[in-house]
């Protein structure tokens, strides 16, 4: 049966109306944890665009990691090369609020002569982070979690004007339901605009055509007619076409205006330029406004849903989960189980503390009995000697000590 739940107007500010303010200050003591994949080809500009995002240098570059690796990379045989995962964890701060930021790059990916199992290794690295993570909460101390979890996924498609290859549909519907999957459109100022808007549209349907799962913020019952319309906004621009560049321009020349972008003969492409390329709609959605629901959606969904497959492989049964009868049940007679236990456990105590209290108690009437004889005989042997005393300052003699025999005095009959 479902209690009624009761809608009352309050008749006067009480003051949990500052629970948000409490959560807010709890938060930003606390400091936050995000972590993003990046996966694509090479020189899709990855690295770059992790840059450009949080406009730092977060991410080492293709031309750092050749500089630190040498040329001995490029002498390797392609057929042998696998993807390699590597992260890249920053302490960043901003107007007070501190982030811990974790990138995880994936290179080497669609750089094989045979590419049908380049995303095993990925596949691999974002469940052994869940099983991570399941054995932090399987912990009797998990007060400080450090949560690993790949929470967002920018898969990188090169901008070839057609459609999505095999190895873009294989990826994306490998790790769609294992990660919240946003598909960008690298280097998109290689084409035109109406060669991006069609270029959309077929990547939009191969993603229906094979049943892809793809990240896509929600609209939720109480958002405000401005926060529909941005997200509306936000889901009209995917997948995203993106340009990323550190590098900043005087534009136009001589104004003293600084923009990020790529400069061309013809001109300069924007990043922060909205009606340029995706940038900003894609750094919005990412950070800005739900930064939070994607930790919220691979905890409540792509997790438990990942959870629940590993528990149930442990042999622990998942469906009373799902039955509320059955979890009452199994509840019910966990607590009885557990009362019996603990009844058990209060019944030995009190045996172990009965038993102690015994021979403690038999200890301490030992020690009294035997302070008690001590003390009598501390006792009779001082009124001896007051009685001795007593003799001498008199004149007579002392009386002889027990056990001891006079000596008799020698004469003619006693020999």
């Amino acid at each position: 049966m479902q209690i009624p739940i009761l809608k009352k107007k309050l008749n006067a500010i009480v003051g949990f109306h500052n629970l948000p303010n409490q959560v807010h200050r709890k938060s930003v003591k606390k400091g936050f944890q995000f972590a993003i994949m990046i996966v694509g080809e090479s020189g899709l500009g990855k690295s770059t665009l992790i840059n450009t995002l949080f406009n730092a240098p977060i991410a080492p570059t293709r031309d750092n990691v050749t500089m630190n690796r040498g040329n001995t990379a490029g002498d390797q045989d392609a057929a042998s090369k696998t993807v390699d995962i590597q992260s890249f964890t920053s302490d960043i701060e901003e107007n007070g609020v501190r982030l811990k930021l974790t990138v995880i790059d994936t290179p080497g990916f669609g750089d094989f002569i045979n590419n049908a199992d380049a995303h095993k290794p990925i596949l691999k690295s974002i469940e052994e982070r869940y099983e991570h993570y399941l054995d932090q909460e399987s912990r009797v101390n998990r007060k400080n979690m450090e949560d690993n979890r790949v929470h967002a996924c920018i898969y990188f498609i090169a901008p070839t004007g057609h459609s999505l290859r095999q190895l873009d549909v294989q990826f994306m519907k490998e790790l769609g339901h294992k990660v919240n999957l946003i598909p960008v459109i690298a280097k998109s100022d290689l084409m035109t605009e109406s060669e991006v808007a069609a270029f959309k549209e077929r990547i939009l349907d191969d993603i229906r055509a094979n049943n892809i799962n793809i990240y896509t913020p929600e609209v939720h019952e109480n958002d405000d007619p401005e926060t529909v319309q941005e997200i509306k906004e936000i889901i009209a621009r995917i997948p995203f076409a993106i340009v990323g560049s550190t590098q900043t321009f005087e534009n136009p020349p001589g104004s003293g205006t600084h923009v990020r972008g790529r400069r061309y003969p013809w001109g300069i492409i924007e990043v922060d330029n909205e009606s340029h390329c995706d940038f900003v709609t894609l750094r919005h959605m990412l950070i800005r406004t739900h930064m939070e629901e994607l930790k919220e959606h691979t905890n409540e969904l792509l997790y438990e849903s990942h959870r629940a497959v590993k528990l149930g492989e442990r042999g622990i049964d998942m469906s009373s989960a799902m039955n509320p009868q059955k979890f009452e049940e199994e509840k019910r007679a966990h607590e009885m189980k557990m009362n019996k236990m603990e009844a058990e456990m209060k019944a030995v105590f009190q045996q172990k503390v009965s038993e102690k209290e015994k021979k403690l108690k038999q200890s301490e009437e030992e020690l009294y009995a035997r302070h008690r004889e001590m003390k009598a005989q501390l006792e009779q042997q001082r009124l001896d000697l007051e009685e001795r005393k007593r003799r001498l300052l008199a004149g007579g003699a002392a009386p002889p000590r027990t056990g001891s025999s006079t000596p008799k005095p020698k004469g003619l009959f006693n020999k």
